[in-house]
This record gives C-alpha cells, sequence and structure tokens, in this order.
C-alpha cells in the first residue's frame, strides 16, 4: 500500500493534538532513568553508547557503577583498556567499550577534554553513529535535531500509519520534524520514548510493521556468546594460549582460534608469544 497522499504534511492542529497526547502520557508515567537527571555531555554520551543494542533495565546499573569508576572523560582515556571491559560485562558488544574508550582518547587529544555540541563532529568521533550524534546534540546541549530510534518509530508508525506495513523512516523523519518541539528537544524525545515503551506493552509491537525491523537473534549459542566468553576469559586469566582457552571454555580450538584473530583485528586483545592479553 502506498504512502498516504498527503505528502506527509500535518496540519497545525494535528501538530499541537499530538503533542499534547505525547506530553500527557510523559507528564503522568515519567521513567524515572538516571541519565535524564543530568546535562553532562560526558555522562549523556555514556549512556547513549551503553543504550546501543541494549535494554533500559540491563544499563541501568552499569551506568551508575560505570560512571563511579570512570567519572569524567580523563579518567576513562586514561584508563587500561582491560579495566573498561571489566566495568563493561554484562552489557555485550564489547566493541562498543573499545569505540567509548577511543571516543574519551580521542576528544581529550584533540578537542581539548570538551565533546563536540556539532553533530557533524560528534559523527567523527569512535563509536558515534548519526543517531547517537543527533542524540547527544539534543539531550546535552538542547538542540533541536531529528533522529528516530526503536521507540520513536513505534509512535508514528501507531500514530499515522494505520495498518500499514513495510514503513520507510524516509516517511517518518518528516513528521519527527514537523512535530518537534525544538524549545524543549530534550523533554519531548524522552516523551516520545516513553510512549512508545507503553505502546509496545499494550498493542502488538507497531515497530514491527516497519521496513527497518529486523528480529535479533538468539545469544544462547551463537558465535556473539563464545566471543564473550572467551573476552572474559582472557580478562580473568591473561596469557593464555588458545589452546588453553579452548580447554577452559571446552570448546572446539579452531572455533577459539577463529575468534581470537578477529577480536585482535578488532583491537580488544593482542598476542605476545602464542599468549593473548587485552590491548
Amino acid at each position: 500500500m502506498p504512502p498516504e497522499s498527503d505528502s506527509l504534511r500535518l496540519t497545525p492542529a494535528q501538530v499541537a493534538a499530538f503533542r499534547t497526547l505525547i506530553y500527557d502520557h510523559y507528564h503522568a508515567n515519567p521513567r524515572p532513568l538516571p541519565w535524564r537527571d543530568t546535562t553532562d555531555p560526558y555522562a549523556i554520551l555514556v549512556s547513549e553508547i551503553m543504550l546501543q543494542q541494549t535494554q533500559v533495565d540491563r544499563v541501568r546499573e552499569k551506568y551508575i557503577a560505570f560512571l563511579a569508576a570512570f567519572p569524567d572523560l580523563a579518567t576513562l582515556a586514561a584508563a587500561p583498556l582491560a579495566e573498561v571491559l571489566i566495568a563493561w560485562q554484562g552489557l555485550g558488544y564489547n566493541r562498543r567499550a573499545i569505540a567509548l574508550h577511543r571516543c574519551a582518547q580521542t576528544v581529550m587529544a584533540e578537542h581539548g577534554g570538551r565533546l563536540p555540541t556539532e553533530v557533524v563532529t560528534l559523527e567523527a568521533l569512535p563509536g558515534i553513529g548519526p543517531y547517537t550524534a543527533r542524540a547527544i546534540a539534543s539531550f546535552a546541549f538542547r538542540q533541536p535535531t531529528v533522529f528516530i530510534e526503536t521507540n520513536i518509530r513505534t509512535v508514528f508508525i501507531h500514530q499515522f500509519c494505520h495498518d500499514r506495513h513495510g514503513v520507510h523512516d524516509r516517511e517518518i523523519l518528516p513528521r519527527v520534524e514537523q512535530t518537534l518541539d525544538r524549545d524543549n528537544p530534550r523533554d519531548w524525545y524522552y516523551a516520545l520514548m516513553d510512549y512508545g515503551v507503553m505502546l509496545k506493552k499494550s498493542h502488538p509491537n507497531p515497530g514491527r510493521r516497519s521496513a527497518h525491523h529486523v528480529r535479533q537473534t538468539p545469544f544462547k549459542g551463537s558465535n556473539r556468546e563464545l566471543r564473550s566468553r572467551i573476552l572474559k576469559q582472557v580478562l580473568a586469566v591473561p596469557a593464555c594460549s588458545a589452546a588453553e582457552l579452548a580447554a577452559m571454555l571446552g570448546v572446539e580450538p579452531a572455533a577459539v582460534e577463529k575468534n581470537l584473530m578477529q577480536l585482535a583485528r578488532e583491537g580488544f586483545i593482542v598476542e605476545r608469544d602464542g599468549c593473548h592479553f587485552i590491548r
């Protein structure tokens, strides 16, 4: 079914009604999330990197502990990678920890220890893509940037794309821009996200009608799980050979060797004299 024939343009009355709906729910049901209580750009950066591909409940506790261990960019940049990876354990997708570590080092070296405010400069930093750059700009610097994430996508599909499937983000983005509260983008995006969470609980997930919806593959038994186990073992017992790691983990040596090579290419580990260490 083709997109609606209104050229995606909302009337002022539609925009006002939509904002009232979203804000009314937000003010009545705000989610108490610790990164919403700060305007510190570094703390917001940490939360946004952690929240990539990770559920909010898993991030909440790790976020507080991570900031206690690394309270600012300078501390994180100076920390050994092994310490950063240990603090990251339990969040998954460990390459994000490396990216965050490198991001802190880049900001210290190239930006005088201050996180840039411009979206294009943020995007050039390790681990920061188009969404994360715009989220940081809105949440940390109150810039009215336009972006989509899964809960925001859910809201707009549910509200404006009734019973349609295969909805593309290029149809959603103009409406995100039209409805954006430019005076308070921070609270507006928080409100949209909270409304999206509510919709997922009360309706068959509208986000599944997105052209961008991808079903998450199971972690248990996957190569992602094996990578995580290998990295955790190297953190706990450094200077092991591939054969020793395979024996400790109870898996085929070939699978361990293949993943060790990949982890080395990605900057996680280094091999010296046949033994493996965190880089």
